[in-house]
């Protein structure tokens, strides 16, 4: 597979960003770290933006990037259609259509609207059609949804699922936002304080016990699954993976689908329960434990070809004599579907 090379070396101050990593050509690449690590530094020197940093021949205005901000930046003296239109001043060899644009993010009936009437998400899709009206080679999406609060966000992110669908343009996505990134991402940068820490796909990343930005709230796994059964008596959806089944209340269109399942929602035994109200049970074989604290653990566990993280107490796994190798039943208490 084809892929795009990046190389950043830059210092600013007591911070220096060094990364060197290839991104497929395809699909979104996730940039996930705290606040502080560099992310957004990242993007600015791809973009040719960070002036501190060696840049290669190549004007800002001919490398066909498209850039979307934390903030939309939106003119404010020209409507919806002229703001997106003013996108393609920046490849006039366009063959891209607003009409097409506002289509995919369903902003039609917005062309005409000055944009100072636009809630924040609206804005943001506004700001992603002038941006996709570049044909940019590549797009940078910083935070782009951390300005809205948690309904306006779950408003725009079924567009970014249809923008990875739909296009072909491979994007980076930077985030804090751990849900974010297992709902939008194939691969995966982590960066901590300017390094480059771990790199690849996307589910072979989460599945490791040995990252702190991996820690905490943000451990977990997410698995591709297909839809093979709902069960409208119970308002439930089976879905199965290499490893077996799952059972997600209500009922989803989409046949394909990703499960998010966080660490914390699953806990261990030796033997299947023969009564509970967990309905989720699967045999799986434990590949490393790694101390996660003082206190708890993070099981790296193995379902046919995919993985789970299990959060339990360091005095369970004593207590259970677990180690790597064994033979026991993830207990899973929930999951997330998304797409």
């Amino acid at each position: 597979m084809s892929g795009i090379a990046i190389k950043h070396r830059v210092s600013l101050g007591e911070f220096t960003l060094d990364v060197e990593a290839a991104i497929p050509d395809r699909g979104i690449t996730g940039v996930f770290g705290e606040s502080g690590s560099g992310k957004t530094t990242l993007l600015r020197c791809i973009a040719g933006l960070e002036r501190s940093a060696p840049h290669d021949s190549v004007a800002v205005h001919k490398r066909r990037i498209g850039y979307v901000f934390q903030e939309p930046q939106l003119f404010a003296h020209l409507n919806v259609r002229k703001n997106i239109e003013f996108g393609m001043r920046r490849n006039v060899a366009s063959g891209v259509s607003v009409d097409d644009v506002a289509s995919l993010l369903e902003i039609g009936a917005l062309l005409d609207r000055p944009t100072a009437g636009l809630s924040g998400g609206e804005a943001q899709r506004v700001s992603i059609a002038r941006v996709l009206c570049q044909s940019p080679r590549l797009i940078l999406m910083d935070e782009p949804l951390s300005a809205l609060d948690e309904r306006r966000r779950n408003d725009v992110l079924p567009y970014l699922d249809r923008l990875h669908a739909e296009t072909s343009v491979p994007i980076v996505y930077v985030s804090h936002n751990i849900d974010e990134i297992c709902r939008l991402s194939d691969h995966l940068l982590i960066l901590d304080n300017g390094a480059l820490v771990a790199e690849g796909e996307l589910q072979q990343v989460l599945s490791r016990t040995d990252l702190p930005q991996l820690s905490g709230r943000n451990a977990g796994a997410v698995l591709d699954a297909r839809k093979i059964e709902y069960d409208k008596a119970f308002d439930l959806t089976a879905f199965e993976f290499s490893g077996g089944r799952f059972w997600a209340p209500g009922f989803f269109r989409s046949d394909k689908v990703r499960l998010r399942v966080n660490a914390s929602d699953i806990s261990l035994s030796r033997a299947k329960a023969e009564s509970s109200t967990i309905l989720n049970i699967l045999p799986c074989s434990i590949v490393a434990i790694h101390a996660e604290n003082t206190a708890t653990d993070l099981v790296k566990l193995q379902l046919g070809n995919d993985y789970l993280i299990a959060r339990i107490t360091r005095r369970s796994t004593e207590a259970l004599g677990l180690q790597a190798g064994d033979k026991v039943y993830a207990q899973i208490k929930s999951v997330t579907v998304r797409r």
